[in-house]
Parts: structure tokens; C-alpha cells; sequence
């Protein structure tokens, strides 16, 4: 089982000063949170794409190639890349950079995404909205399979042979499909021959698992192999030496975060009665010690069967201090506890990739 952070770059309103930090410091402490991150021996990260004030990383390639530049060890990748608006071909020469800078420590989760402020701001109609990424999703494949790419649709102009530079060294890059609680996304995962990477953000950590059960069986039908049939989870998560603690100092700021949210998107911000639910025992939220929360990783691990589970932390103006060590945490005491019931086996291994030799230029 590996462990990770995820992140958006958060710049919100501080929910009890009111103020709000710059949005190029938020972007600044991305960089050091995947710094202290690879320091407690975590072995992913990923980075988000939004582009408002409250999240203003908008260019998630550039800022792991400066993580990539400070790290040596962390495996880096976006969560998620909003593919529909932007050119597939491009996002895997940004992500193949990264992969050289970083010595081939990175991975890349497309996704339909969850906000739609990407839309107006690059010319795209929602009206557009599943045509846009399937026709995409098939092209960034495809630019993942083969140097040459020859490539016709409809939402952007045709290749006949063009060489895509620069090739990832080891090979394809690790792509996981983006998924929210959708059966027909869960289904296109499988049927892609994608492993899934979705989260569980409120609610029941273990009835949600259903989506597993279903990843499953479809990817039994379609005759998926292991490596092509593994699951990623991230959820909102917090932890402090003392539980309770943790989940006093959390709920100002997932309030904050999900009022905000919530006014953009139409619906009511949580109440504490449903946020003392969700941070219980079976709860979606990962907020308290870091005993608690390696029981509950390894609970869901019984229901989903997951190789690698984050925690997004940077919500609601967290301070940074807090941040830090919730992340220090994570990796010092979450990680061994559940490592030693759920085993060290890497990502890497489970793809097959954790032997496999560089590559030299196939033009």
C-alpha cells in the first residue's frame, strides 16, 4: 500500500482572521508541502487543476517540474488534469518534461473534472462536455503509446505521423482515469484498460465501495489484466497527535472550504452534526490521530481493495505550520502502521515498471 498527499494550492479566506494569503504563496507552498511530503518517506503526490482565486494553481505541470527539481524520490502527478479544455498532445509534452526532470517519477490522472471554470475561460461550450473528453481521453492515449501519432476527430485538428517529443524515458507514462461516483465513468475506466482513481469525500467510506465491486467485474468482462485493474483513493483528511484535537482545528476550515464550494456550485455547506458523522469510525473524512486514521485506511482497504490512498489536506486556509505537520504525520507514524498490515508493495512493482530500463529515442 502506498500513501500520498494531494493538494489544489490553496489561497481561501482565512475563517477566522478573514484574511487570505497571495495566490503565488499558495503556489510557493505547494512546492514545500511536496518537499516535507518525500521528507516523511510518503510516496506520492498530486496536484490538482482549478483556475479561481481560492485554487489558483491552474498549471500543475510547471510546479511539479519545480518539486521535481527538489525532490529525489516522490513519485509526482496531477489529480486531476482537466482534459476536456485543453490539447492532449501538449499535456503529455508538459508531463513528459516533468517525467525527465524527475527521472521518471511521474504519472498523470485525467478527468472530466469536478469544476467548470476551465470551460469560458478557453472557449469551450458545456454542451460539449462528454464529446470533449472521450475524443481527448483516446488522443492523450494514444500520444502515451506511440512517437508518431496518427490521430482524427473532432475537437481538434488531425495528426498524420507527427513525432511528440519528448518521449517519456521509461516507457508510457502511468495514466490513471479520473473518476467521480458516476457507474458509466467507473465503466469506461475498465473498459479503457485504465486503473481507477477516485475519492470518497463525505458520507460513507464503505458504501460508496460499490463502484469497486463494479470496477471489478467490468474489468473481469473486459478481460483486464492485474495491472490494469487497481484502484487509487483520495479523501479530505487532517491529523494531529490528539484526535479530537484534529477534528476541532479541521472544522472551521472544511466548512469554510465547503461554503464556498458550495455557493458555486448549489448546495449547503455541511452542518457540524453531518461533520461529526463523517469524521466517525466509517466516515469519508480522515480527520484525527494518526492511529484512527490507519484504522480507517485499513478498514476501506477490506471494502475497496485500493493500492494507494492520499489525504488532501490544503482547504479552507489550513495554516501552513499545521499543514506541514499533519503531512509529517502521514508519513511518519500512518505509513509504518499500515504498511505493516496491508505490505510495502510499490505501485511500480504492481505495474511492472519498477525494473524497466530507459529508453532511447524511437523516431
Amino acid at each position: 500500500m502506498e500513501l500520498g498527499i494531494g493538494a489544489f494550492g490553496d489561497a481561501n479566506w482565512d475563517p477566522a482572521t478573514g484574511t487570505r494569503i497571495s495566490e503565488a504563496q499558495a503556489v510557493r507552498n505547494v512546492v514545500e508541502s511536496i518537499e516535507v511530503a518525500e521528507q516523511a518517506g510518503l510516496d506520492w503526490f498530486g496536484l490538482g487543476e482549478h483556475h479561481t482565486p481560492e485554487f489558483p494553481v491552474s498549471a500543475a505541470a510547471t510546479v511539479l517540474a519545480a518539486a521535481a527539481a527538489r525532490t529525489s524520490r516522490i513519485k509526482l502527478s496531477s489529480a486531476v488534469t482537466v482534459l476536456s479544455t485543453d490539447d492532449p498532445v501538449r499535456v503529455y509534452e508538459q508531463y513528459a518534461t516533468v517525467d525527465a526532470l524527475s527521472n521518471g517519477r511521474v504519472e498523470m490522472i485525467p478527468g472530466r473534472g469536478s469544476s467548470i471554470e476551465s470551460f469560458p475561460l478557453f472557449g469551450y461550450d458545456l454542451r460539449d462536455y462528454d464529446r470533449l473528453f472521450a475524443e481527448k481521453l483516446d488522443l492523450l492515449l494514444e500520444v502515451n503509446r506511440s512517437a508518431r501519432v496518427t490521430w482524427e476527430g473532432t475537437t481538434r485538428p488531425a495528426l498524420h505521423g507527427e513525432y511528440v517529443p519528448p518521449r517519456a524515458e521509461h516507457g508510457p507514462i502511468p495514466i490513471w482515469l479520473g473518476v467521480g461516483g458516476n457507474p458509466g465513468s467507473v465503466i469506461r475506466a475498465a473498459q479503457l484498460g485504465l486503473p481507477m482513481a477516485t475519492g470518497v469525500l463525505g458520507g460513507s467510506a464503505i458504501r460508496s465501495a460499490t463502484n469497486a465491486t463494479l470496477y471489478r467485474r467490468a474489468a473481469e468482462q473486459f478481460g483486464n489484466s492485474p495491472e490494469q485493474t487497481m484502484i487509487m483513493l483520495g479523501s479530505p483528511g487532517f491529523l494531529m497527535p490528539d484526535g479530537k484535537m484534529a477534528r476541532e482545528t479541521w472544522w472551521p476550515h472544511w466548512h469554510q472550504f465547503m461554503k464556498i464550494v458550495g455557493e458555486q456550485r448549489g448546495f449547503a455547506a455541511p452542518t457540524r452534526d453531518s461533520y461529526d458523522r463523517d469524521t466517525g469510525p466509517q466516515g469519508g473524512l480522515l480527520i484525527g490521530s494518526p492511529e484512527e486514521i490507519a484504522e480507517r485506511i485499513i478498514l476501506m482497504h477490506q471494502h475497496w481493495g485500493h493500492v494507494r490512498q492520499y489525504l488532501h489536506i490544503d482547504m479552507g486556509a489550513l495554516p501552513q505550520k499545521d499543514l506541514l505537520r499533519a503531512i509529517e504525520l502521514f508519513g511518519t507514524e500512518v505509513r509504518p502502521l499500515v504498511q505493516r498490515e496491508l505490505g510495502t508493495t510499490s505501485v511500480d512493482t504492481l505495474l511492472g515498471r519498477a525494473s524497466a530500463p530507459a529508453l532511447t529515442s524511437s523516431r
